[in-house]
């Protein structure tokens, strides 16, 4: 449904991702497993769109201490899926260097087929060097890890597609890209690229993505990445309205919803800006009652801004 916003002019209502990134819960490990599924399930019931979860092995320093618990992404996406019927499921982001693209590619598909066609592949450049030094993955220089994003997201959809022949890249080779079964979504499930750098990252979300996802700091901050996209989008001929605008942001509506009125202005504010989609990190998650206060004060108002 379209409204009508501050501006005077039409903007879509917003849809809402729940964004999991702190897994410090009561209970803690014994419990996580039972934790994860009544927030995932309850989240879906609320109304949220889709459930996240970081692509992380350490806990990031934005959020805590290393130490803290993170879950490994394709794993517990696999677990909610499980718990889930209808929200659609995806890592905020995948760092490209984590994972072989081939088998990336596969775990993705594997997500979407068993959820009834229910993944996103969220991917990104990789930027936390610790916990790739700590757990001896390779940490290639920013440029290469650029390179291989382009060429991940290359073989992604030349294995979503009919093509099984060679991969022939500068950091990637593979022999056959054969991916059976398929991905339930056609032609394949949606592909967000997070991160909002100008020359790069939004050139390959215009370039190959379905999606966008830059930091929901300011509408001036989205408004300005948005238009470096459509001017992107201008030069490569890419339809700019086909790519789905999404932020990142920390919500906070308070223990029992006594913030939900601030929460909605800032995402009116923010779908000024051209923001289509808010996933967002909820603060107090696991106490469970922000989770209904989203659904009674938040969610019905921003499908109505």
């Amino acid at each position: 449904m379209a409204v009508r916003g501050r501006s005077g002019r039409t903007i879509p209502a917003m849809k809402l991702g729940l964004q999991l990134s702190n897994f410090t819960w009561k209970g803690r490990g014994p419990k996580l497993g039972e934790n994860l599924a009544t927030i995932s399930s309850t989240a879906e019931d609320v109304g949220y769109s889709s459930i996240w979860v970081m692509d992380h092995l350490f806990q990031i320093p934005q959020v805590g201490a290393a130490q803290m618990e993170m879950l490994e992404a394709y794993t517990a996406l696999g677990f909610i899926a499980a718990n889930t019927k209808t929200a659609t499921l995806g890592t905020m982001v995948t760092g490209v260097t984590y994972r072989n693209p081939g088998f990336l590619c596969k775990q993705v598909s594997t997500l979407d087929v068993l959820s009834g066609g229910r993944a996103w592949l969220g991917i990104g450049a990789a930027w936390y060097e610790r916990e790739h030094k700590g757990l001896g993955i390779p940490f290639p220089p920013l440029k290469e890890r650029f390179e291989r994003l382009e060429e991940t997201l290359q073989i992604c959809r030349q294995m979503w597609s009919r093509e099984d022949g060679k991969f022939e890249g500068k950091h990637y080779q593979l022999k056959e890209t054969l991916n059976s079964p398929q991905s339930v979504q056609k032609p394949h499930p949606p592909i967000l690229i997070g991160g909002g750098g100008e020359k790069k990252t939004l050139k390959l979300v215009a370039k190959y993505a379905n999606a966008c996802n830059v930091r929901g700091d300011s509408p001036e901050f989205v408004r300005g990445k948005l238009d470096v996209l459509r001017e992107h989008c201008e030069r490569l001929g890419r339809d700019y309205n086909e790519i789905e605008k999404t932020v990142l942001l920390r919500l906070d509506i308070g223990e029992s919803g006594e913030k939900a009125s601030e929460a909605v202005d800032t995402l009116g504010r923010l779908a000024e800006a051209g923001a289509q989609y808010a996933i967002g990190y909820l603060v107090g998650v696991d106490k469970m009652t922000p989770l209904e206060a989203v659904g009674r004060d938040v969610i019905p108002q921003v499908q109505d801004l």
